[in-house]
């Protein structure tokens, strides 16, 4: 087993030369290495795989012996300071490099179809690589200044993937604002980095925590340097994980592809934050307030995200806010000191969130091919509705990964979500009631997303008199936005008589872009499983192709089954106890965690009950009524936007306001942080060019007059001199004689 552990540095490295390789190949052979970049995909899958098991051998010698393994050589000494680097193994390490690689490997095998037809086929292949590597460095990291390099590397990656389409303007704003963005929490980072070295005199994990320990029991530090400290690091990770108040470049991240949206939600970036503090918590715990305020940003982020998410109409955006809300209450669970509940909510919300991305990403790559390859067309649910007889196996996948998600058992987030719902009755009572509210607003926001995409009919296109297309309707929304561009005049009776009697209307307009067979030939992907898809072209959409819907069907596994990992049946047979032991015992928690089944029925049937409340509130508010010529009341009440609205309608609105404008903070910064920084540098460029440097050419400015005015009055006869002198000098005197007067 030692000698496994030795070996453990290859985790990192492994899927490094890839991008190194892809690199060189396109800077010295461009023309062989994009003939051969199917050969670079199956190498970047095939190095991650072998991670992968690798990962996995390590867990299970964990799993038996429940060892800790560090090892670290010195990189730079001068004196007293030594830096040393190196990798840790430990239970927290196998479970994040067992979601890296895995997620990765399913994301980057649905990436060979879906980037196919994309001329940076391969540049995305060498980011994906690289930042699977700079994950994979971050978590083994046996000291801060490790993890802060290698923090950074995964802060370049996602900026050069969210940014992956940057001829895009959207594109191009969006991972400068993630960038920007996370430069702010980076940079707390960093001095918080720095404030514990300067307490401690050490980066290294078992000595800082060891260091720390001794110096708060014999009362030897300042309480509010150490806090200030210890916020300045957990600001990191609230840049990372997109927690309030800097979340703002999340929903803007859903600019990049697909692919990247998965991972990045998934496994990596957004996971990273919660590995930092899960990583720092024997730090942390020792720490007056700082839990408080860890749980508080947690709640915080789990109300909003799920508010933020209500109105979204775009299907990522939609998710990406799901995102948050969901890393919210993993940061609730670390600040309550729960911390296996926190690390059973990364792992189960990791696959079910990939499986949603990769389902929505299907959703997209059906819907491009017919309305011409426009992602603000293709992301939005507006142009969707009763995809569900086209896409079976995606709208069953995606159904499951939303009942996941919304906390239907038996599937995977049933189980964590519940441990987090109940250890917050123990911690608050007014947490509490905020985190079993947004279970149901889980519920019902998810379920929205799922109606709105796969249920009704196909959406129908209404015309006016004057034969211009509107705004489609579809089902009906709950804030009455989607429809607001039909007025009464142009909802005909009559109209929608005409159209049913004509049978049912194509939900496309009549421009329909196809995909020649020949094309559709040429970018198969390398792997094929036969009779898996329909991959023939029609007027409708179509069920993705074979790669795309292979990680599909094994995230739908994931899903229903790692739950069941983390079920406490009793100490001898709770596995993720048992794999979590050397850091539960670090944080001096108790690892018995037999469960009492009758409490745990009484809080599912709860839980349950809050999540199909919300379940089905979105099926009464979201029902396709368009199946039913009946609803014409029902529909005119909603989407007529006129002066006279009741009180109801106000709140309706407001509501509505508040979610799609994502609370109006992107505003206020935007306005405070943006335009006020620019009169910032606009006063002290004016107060630096006009006082700064205006006193000093203002002195020499004056000199130049006077000496133009003496130049002047100068005449070279002494008698004139005289004169002025003798001037001058009673002029004095007399003041002088008038001041002592």
């Amino acid at each position: 087993m030692e000698q496994t552990y030795q070996y453990a540095w290859i985790i990192p490295f492994l899927p490094l030369p890839v991008p190194m390789l892809i690199g060189l190949g396109l800077l010295l052979f461009p023309t062989a290495t994009k003939s051969l970049r199917r050969m670079w995909a199956f190498q970047s899958i095939l190095l991650l795989s072998i991670v992968m098991i690798f990962s996995m051998n390590l867990s299970i010698q964990q799993i038996n012996s429940s060892s800790v393994y560090q090892y670290v050589w010195s990189w730079i000494i001068n004196n007293d300071f030594s830096l040393e680097f190196g990798y840790l193994i430990d239970p927290l390490t196998s479970i994040m490099s067992i979601l890296i690689t895995t997620v990765g490997i399913l994301v980057l095998i649905y990436s060979d179809n879906y980037m196919s037809h994309d001329d940076g086929y391969l540049r995305f292949f060498a980011y994906m690589s690289f930042f699977s590597t700079s994950m994979l460095g971050l978590v083994t990291s046996s000291n801060l200044i490790q993890i802060y390099i290698f923090w950074e590397l995964v802060g370049v990656c996602s900026y050069l993937l969210i940014g992956f389409w940057f001829t895009r303007p959207v594109a191009a704003k969006a991972c400068q604002k993630a960038f920007v963005t996370n430069r702010v929490g980076d940079f707390g980072l960093l001095l918080g980095i720095l404030g514990f070295y300067w307490i401690t005199g050490s980066f290294e994990f078992r000595d800082l925590f060891q260091i720390f320990n001794n110096l708060i029991s014999n009362n030897e530090v300042n309480f509010v340097f150490v806090t200030l400290c210890a916020v300045l690091l957990f600001a990191g990770a609230i840049a990372k994980s997109a927690q309030f108040p800097l979340h703002v470049w999340l929903p803007d991240a859903m600019e990049g592809p697909t692919p990247i949206s998965a991972l990045i939600h998934a496994a990596t970036m957004v996971a990273a934050g919660i590995f930092l503090v899960a990583r720092l918590m024997p730090l942390f715990i020792v720490i007056p307030h700082i839990m408080n305020f860890i749980s508080l940003i947690g709640i915080i982020t789990v109300f909003l995200g799920a508010t933020l998410a209500l109105a979204q109409k775009d299907i990522k955006r939609g998710l990406a806010y799901s995102t948050m809300s969901q890393l919210g209450y993993m940061m609730l669970a670390l600040g309550m000191g729960s911390y296996r509940s926190a690390l059973f909510h990364l792992i189960t919300h990791a696959y079910s969130k990939a499986l949603l991305f990769l389902g929505s990403g299907s959703v997209i790559h059906s819907m491009e091919t017919l309305v011409g390859y426009c992602p603000k067309k293709s992301q939005n649910m507006v142009l969707m509705g009763g995809l569900t007889k086209h896409i079976p196996i995606t709208k069953n996948s995606f159904l499951l990964g939303t009942l996941s998600l919304c906390g239907i058992p038996p599937l995977a987030c049933f189980w964590s979500k519940d441990e987090i719902l109940n250890d917050s009755w123990l911690y608050s009572p007014s947490f509490a009631i905020i985190a079993w509210s947004t279970a149901g607003l889980t519920a019902f926001y998810m379920f929205r997303i799922y109606l709105l995409t796969f249920e009704g009919h196909l959406n129908v296109h209404f015309q006016n008199y004057s034969g211009k297309r509107n705004t489609p309707l579809y089902s009906i929304s709950l804030w009455g936005k989607e429809g607001s561009k039909i007025s009464n005049k142009n909802f005909r009776l009559g109209t929608l008589l005409k159209m049913k009697k004509n049978g049912r209307p194509s939900f496309f307009s009549n421009k329909v872009y196809k995909m020649d067979e020949n094309v559709r030939n040429l970018i198969q992907p390398f792997l094929s499983i036969p009779n898996f898809g329909n991959t023939k072209t029609s007027l409708y959409p179509y069920e993705s192709d074979n790669t795309m819907l292979f990680p599909i069907l094994i995230l739908i596994l994931f899903t229903l089954f790692v739950g069941f990992l983390g079920i406490p049946f009793n100490q001898d047979v709770d596995i993720l106890t048992k794999w979590l032991t050397p850091s539960i015992n670090l944080l001096h928690k108790n690892s018995n965690n037999s469960i009492d089944w009758y409490e745990f029925c009484n809080d599912a049937v709860f839980s349950v009950s809050i999540a199909s409340f919300g379940i089905f509130i979105a099926f009464f508010l979201y029902k396709p009524v368009y199946s039913s010529f009946q609803n014409l009341d029902l529909i005119n009440s909603f989407v007529k936007m006129g002066p006279k609205r009741n009180f109801s309608d106000k709140i309706k609105n407001a509501i509505y306001d508040w979610s799609y404008n994502r609370g109006y903070i992107d505003a206020f910064y935007g306005t405070f942080l943006t335009v006020g920084m620019r009169k910032l540098a606009e006063f002290t460029h004016f107060f630096d060019r006009r006082i700064i440097d205006g006193i000093p050419n203002g002195v020499g400015l004056m000199s130049f007059f006077v000496a133009e005015v003496i130049k002047s009055v100068g005449g070279g006869r002494i008698s004139s001199y005289l004169f002025f002198y003798f001037s001058y000098v009673s002029i004095f005197l007399l003041i002088y004689y008038f001041l002592n007067f």
